[in-house]
């Protein structure tokens, strides 16, 4: 991919542009924990975003996807936005950092990705922060990475219509070889952890799926948390987020609320501290502990957060029943991805039974992609 990018970049340019790549993330548990203050614990992947740059002295950026096979030329000022969807997301890093009193010097770019689409591996974050880090790389601004995370988040807000939360720039941001991050998404303190799985593989197994109701039925799980907060903190008003809560707290108010809410915040009071006992684990370098979590996320995410679904549910019992070591959805829900911690000796069975009776039971193969937890946002050597 750098080679094809080059060629198109010396075609379109000429020499003298440098390479910047980061990467899409998964995240190993932690699920809809965000938006309720807890902790997620997501990795760079090895596969993300790459983009040769060169400034070209003027205030405009020409930049060509090699995957639309597409050029875009737009200017840097907010009546300036391209309409192609893709371009979007540089213009609002470009904007986003000017916001924040940095220079942004007009460049020329050619950028591709590997990062596969609809999995739910966050190949936007991946483009925000390439460019993000490449902006700042040539103009100096001073800009560190947390802000460069939050460029990537805010332009996903004001230019590109998702109001998502900040985990997927900050894995892309932040990630590091070999090693998970544990991000409290309340403080925003974070902290590496190990993750060198000698004898095991992860790898993600898509559905290729994704029902309808999603974003309605995101919305309807927050309000419930929220209003079991709401609840709690009549009682302990020192709460500001579900994740602050304990289970006896939950307890005290479940006759005041629907049973629907004290599910949604039995699972989300639950996830908080699993992310925290896997934490644990890899320190000691337990695995098989990182993969009953795993299991027990899933079984919360399918019947208590109800997020999950039929194809999702087959995929997890699938592994259950082959002794794979860890599964569950990864993800919002309502489709995508499983994410399996998978014993080398079990992996390729493992692998063929999905896809034999996955196909045979929903008519269709499902896609497998292997994951190596890797660097994040970086000038390519």
């Amino acid at each position: 991919m750098r080679t094809r990018i080059h060629e198109k970049f010396k075609d379109l340019f000429g020499e003298g542009g440098v390479q910047y790549a980061s990467a899409g993330r998964v995240n190993l548990i932690g699920e809809h924990t965000d938006y309720n203050g807890g902790y997620v614990f997501p990795g760079a992947i090895d596969c993300g975003i790459i983009a040769e740059i060169k400034v070209n002295g003027t205030d405009r950026v020409r930049a060509f996807s090699l995957d639309y096979n597409e050029e875009v030329t737009f200017g840097l000022n907010e009546e300036d936005k391209p309409s192609q969807a893709w371009a979007c997301y540089i213009f609002g890093v470009c904007r986003e950092t000017m916001k924040r009193g940095g220079k942004v010097a007009g460049f020329d770019t050619v950028f591709a990705g590997d990062v596969p689409l609809g999995a739910g591996l966050s190949s936007s974050a991946a483009l925000e922060s390439t460019f993000a880090f490449a902006i700042e790389d040539i103009n100096k601004n001073g800009i560190d990475r947390f802000e460069l995370a939050k460029i990537g988040q805010m332009t996903e807000h004001h230019y590109c219509g998702v109001n998502c939360g900040i985990m997927d720039q900050f894995a892309s941001c932040f990630g590091k070889q070999g090693s998970l991050i544990r991000l409290n998404c309340k403080t925003m303190e974070y902290k590496y952890f190990p993750f060198n799985p000698q004898g095991y593989k992860l790898v993600l197994i898509d559905s290729c799926v994704k029902h309808e109701l999603a974003s309605s039925a995101y919305n309807k799980r927050r309000q419930s948390c929220e209003n079991a907060a709401a609840h709690i903190r009549k009682n302990h008003p020192e709460i500001e987020f579900l994740s602050d809560c304990n289970r006896l707290w939950l307890d005290e108010v479940r006759s005041e609320i629907p049973e629907e809410d004290f599910l949604r915040a039995e699972y989300v009071i639950g996830e908080v501290q699993r992310v925290l006992d896997v934490c644990d684990a890899l320190e000691r370098g337990d695995y098989e502990t990182v993969g009953e979590m795993m299991y027990q996320t899933h079984f919360g995410l399918s019947k208590l957060y109800e997020v999950s679904c039929e194809e999702l549910d087959f995929l997890n019992k699938l592994a259950r029943k082959m002794d794979v070591t860890g599964s569950r959805v990864m993800g919002g829900g309502f489709g995508g991805c499983t994410i399996n911690l998978v014993k080398d000796e079990l992996y390729q069975s493992f692998i063929d039974a999905a896809r034999e009776q996955f196909a045979a039971r929903f008519g269709h193969d499902p896609k497998i992609y292997d994951v190596v937890i890797s660097d994040g946002a970086r000038r390519l050597k």
